[in-house]
Parts: structure tokens; sequence; C-alpha cells
């Protein structure tokens, strides 16, 4: 496999390229608009074609480069039927598999921070977006959040994954790259150590977080998948 891991410093946010060295097939999460050309000139240098975009959830941080990647290379945009991006080229739901090649990546649906949250499965890593964060996890009091959904959503369905499974989230603001399941289950101050449900909901409750810088542009923009309506009509 082929992974680069990619990094945009205005939003502090992951983006992940994953390919299939035997066929050249390529896949983008959670592509950042301002970031095209450097994933399109990357692209080319490994000589990779892109099949996907995998968006985690309608982000209030960034605006997706979904549609620029579309129209650029007419890769397929992918994102949970319950985003709220009708847009999209696929609308999936937990369970799904998705093949990039010899790849095969699982969705699962991990709602909470918003109702179309997903994460995406690997064989040795996950890919959680804005779910499970190191030693962190997403905010809850915006953008249909629910802390209760989101701790069942981790519980059941990212800390069951084995241990030493390598957790890449969409998002970190103290320059770690990865983690595991068990040093989240371990260590993270939110949801570690066996914290219990009841306590997580009111923490996340006691949370004084200021508005997010770009959410009246983002999230306009990714309900269209980072187009306009003329380009985005899929």
């Amino acid at each position: 496999m082929i992974f680069r891991q990619l990094f945009e410093p205005d939003t502090s946010t992951y983006s992940y390229l994953l390919a299939c060295e035997r066929s050249r097939k390529a896949c983008l999460i959670d592509p950042v608009a301002s970031e095209t050309e450097r994933y399109v000139a990357l692209l080319g240098e490994l000589n990779l074609r892109l099949v996907h975009t995998l968006e985690t959830h309608v982000h209030a941080d960034h605006v997706t480069g979904a549609a620029a990647l579309r129209e650029k290379l007419g890769s397929k945009s992918v994102v949970h039927r319950d985003a709220g991006a009708l847009c999209a080229d696929l609308l999936v739901t937990d369970g799904v598999p998705l093949q990039v090649g010899g790849l095969e990546i699982e969705v699962r649906h991990t709602p909470g921070h918003t109702n179309g949250c997903v994460s995406y499965v690997m064989v040795d890593r996950v890919f959680t977006g804005d779910a499970l964060l190191i030693g962190g996890c997403g905010r809850t009091d915006f953008q249909q959040g629910d802390a209760g959904q989101l701790y069942d959503s981790i519980a059941t369905k990212l800390f069951t994954l084995p241990p030493d499974t390598l957790v890449y989230p969409a998002h970190d603001y103290q320059g770690n790259t990865v983690s595991t399941i068990h040093q989240e289950m371990a260590k993270n101050p939110r949801l570690g150590g066996g914290r219990s449900r009841e306590e997580f909901i009111a923490l996340m409750a006691e949370l004084k977080l200021p508005y997010p810088k770009y959410i009246d542009q983002a999230l306009p923009a990714n309900r269209i998948c980072g187009g306009t309506p003329s380009v985005c009509q899929g």
C-alpha cells in the first residue's frame, strides 16, 4: 500500500492518500479545497489515479476538495447518507465495503460529533475523522452533536477494534500524527481510563469552546461537496 499523511496548517487538518501499488488506484480521505493542486501534483509524481474522495463527515472548519478533484480528475465523492451532502456520488451506510484496487476499506457509522460521521477501517488502521482524536474527541455542541451518541459510537465501533489498530484522526493541534486504540482507551483524557457514559456527557456539557472560525463558510460549501450548484450535480 502507498500511504501519505498530509497536513493543512491553517485548520490543522490531516488528509490521507491511500493507493494500491498494483492497480495504481488511489483515494483521498478528507481532502481540503485549498490543497487541491498539491494533491494533483502528488498523484502525478506517484503515477496514481484518484478514484474516490472519502469524507468522514460534513466539515465545519474547512471546505472539502471533493468537487474540485472530481472536476479535475473525475474522482467520485463518498459521504454517509445522513451527512446532508446529497451531491455525493456514493452515499454510504454502516458496514459498506469500499474497494480501491486491492485495498479494502470498511465504513463504520460513528455519529455524535455530527449525524453523518463515519470512520474508515482497514486491517491495521482506522481513520476516525473528528469522532476520536488523539487525546480528545470531536465537540458535540453544534451540527447535530450528541455526547451520549458519540460515547456509544466510540465504545462500540472503535474501542472494539484490536488494541494495536493505528488511529489516524482528521485533526491534531499538538503535533501528534498517530495513536493506537490501546493508547486512547488507556489515556484519552475525555474517554479513556474507563470513564463512564454519564461522566463523559457531563464533561462535554461543561466545555466552553469558541465558535468555529470557518463554520459559516464551510458548512454551506460542504453540503454541496465543496463546489457550487452548477458543479455539484451528483
